[in-house]
């Protein structure tokens, strides 16, 4: 039998094991009510979408202690899915969306996941991602894995998800969960929130444990939420947010962790001098920009504009960086698995996918793969040159300059163009627009809110501060968010073009 039908066949046992689960008898609580109504929805609009990768079998068993319990608190109950290359204990495989980790079944809890069962959440499967979080090919087809196939966007079902985290955005702007997590090195979780038209948030780097994620960049990896609204992604920051001794990146975190969800304010966009990057923005993107800009000065935000911003010295390194960090950084993750996994270097998965051509390159190659694998160590003097100037030109030149030349307290601009049409034959083909590689290279947060429609396709808002400004860029984001009004939902047409009221939607997204 062959390794993907093997994966195939393990996700078909599971995913019967937890319908049968779903579909036991009455006497319902709570926790085990959303979680299966949430399983129930996987059923009925994921095959349309492919954004779920595998249910988790023991989240009735989950559900049932919180309700045994009788724990309370803002995330006691809720079902949360999670991107697959976050360990989770149990017999879910974390697989990156690749057949060479077909078999990382660990047994470990992240320490995010750890913290989120703290807080009595229910662990309910994981989501579909662009196979190694993108990083494999720069002409890979974002939202798409051997093991999960390809993501689609419930907008549209012929448009991008954005990726690398496609799964968790799409799944949230279908409406099966509320609550999802996903990573980002650089545009991975606001990327495809603003494209699937939800809230995403990529945390300072450092505020959350990267232990047992499988990594691209230790300077820029992190996890973060991805929800339906800001007070979610507040609830859902506030539980994974903390100090982990095994990730020396979150050393401060417990200093600068706060009740997120506490310190949101409607009215904190009042009196704030907020900069506007219109370097950020294009013409297609302008419109909607201009309404969110009105929203702000609504809320009685000051608006200061940005006309340029040289970001030369991002682009020239960022690309040395990530390759020889994901040679190391992989290369330690690989090794350290418990599983019986094959593959414990960058060189065998290249060879592991040359073996596999046809399952795994069929699509597209391994350039990005080969690349990093001819780098040569993180001691290597040109590396540390492109890491010093690459992080020296978003961060002290780049995100703080701008706050204190403009004396401005946060940065605000579109957060990327619209959803291209998924293209197998050239691969991504995003119309550019937005500037979240300033605050992914730097290590900063970065909160994008939906702010409007582009042609019928969902674009965010970006906001961006200094290192630990989460609790303000989400107050703003609130402010924001709630001085738009309610945001329109997914109709999963065929294509854009079949919106017209007169043609009915290829499939009725679940109610909210």
């Amino acid at each position: 039998m062959s390794t993907r039908s093997q994966i195939v066949g393990i996700a078909a046992l599971l995913w019967a094991w937890a319908a049968a689960a779903a579909a036991q008898g009455p006497g319902l609580t709570s926790a085990e009510q959303m979680t299966r109504e949430a399983l129930e929805r996987i059923q009925r609009i994921d095959p349309s979408l492919h954004s779920v990768i595998a249910v988790d079998p023991t989240a009735i068993d989950q559900a049932r202690r919180i309700d045994a319990a009788g724990q309370k608190g803002p995330l006691a109950g809720e079902p949360v899915l999670i991107k697959d290359n976050i360990e989770v204990a149990g017999p879910l495989p974390t697989t990156a969306g690749s057949l060479a980790l077909a078999n990382n079944v660990t047994n470990r809890d992240a320490p995010l996941i750890a913290r989120l069962r703290g807080a009595n959440a229910v662990i309910l499967g994981k989501t579909n991602l662009s196979e190694w979080a993108n990083i494999r090919s720069n002409h890979s087809i974002s939202g798409w894995s051997a093991v999960g196939g390809q993501t689609r966007n419930p907008w549209a079902l012929d448009r991008d998800p954005c990726g690398s985290s496609s799964g968790s955005a799409a799944a949230v702007a279908a409406g099966i969960v509320r609550m999802a997590i996903g990573t980002e090195t650089d545009g991975s979780v606001t990327c495809p929130a603003s494209i699937n038209g939800i809230v995403g948030l990529k945390p300072t780097v450092g505020l959350v444990s990267r232990t047992h994620i499988v990594p691209i960049s230790h300077s820029q990896d992190t996890a973060g939420p991805m929800t339906a609204s800001v007070y979610d992604a507040a609830v859902l920051l506030g539980a994974i947010a903390g100090s982990d001794p095994a990730d020396p990146a979150t050393k401060d975190a417990d200093k600068h962790k706060v009740d997120y969800a506490a310190q949101l304010d409607a009215g904190s966009l009042k009196g704030k001098r907020i900069g506007v990057m219109r370097f950020a923005s294009t013409s297609q993107l302008d419109p909607a920009f201009k309404t969110a800009l009105a929203i702000l000065r609504a809320q009685g935000a000051i608006l200061v504009d940005i006309q340029k911003f040289d970001d030369r010295q991002i682009g020239k390194n960022e690309n040395v960086v990530l390759r020889t960090e994901l040679k190391a950084d992989l290369a330690k993750y690989l090794k350290s698995s418990p599983a019986p996994i094959a593959s414990r270097s960058l060189a065998d998965l290249i060879a592991f996918n040359r073996e596999h051509a046809q399952q795994e390159m069929s699509l597209f190659g391994q350039e990005e793969f080969e690349a990093a694998e001819k780098t040569s160590g993180l001691d290597d003097p040109p590396y540390k040159k492109a890491r010093r100037e690459s992080f020296e030109a978003a961060g002290p030149n780049g995100i703080d300059r701008l706050l204190k030349q403009y004396n401005v307290v946060a940065l605000v601009g579109p957060t990327a163009a619209p959803a291209w049409k998924i293209d197998a034959v050239n691969g991504d083909s995003s119309s550019g627009g937005g500037a979240g590689s300033l605050a992914a290279v730097a290590g900063y947060p970065h909160l994008t809110v939906p702010m409007g429609l582009v042609k019928g396709m969902p674009v965010g808002l970006s906001f961006m501060g200094p290192k630990w400004s989460e609790a303000m860029l989400l107050s703003l984001g609130y402010a924001f968010e709630q001085g738009r009004g309610p945001f329109p939902k997914p109709k999963f047409y065929r294509s854009i073009e079949e919106n017209d009221p007169q043609v009915a939607p290829y499939l009725e997204p679940a109610p909210r």
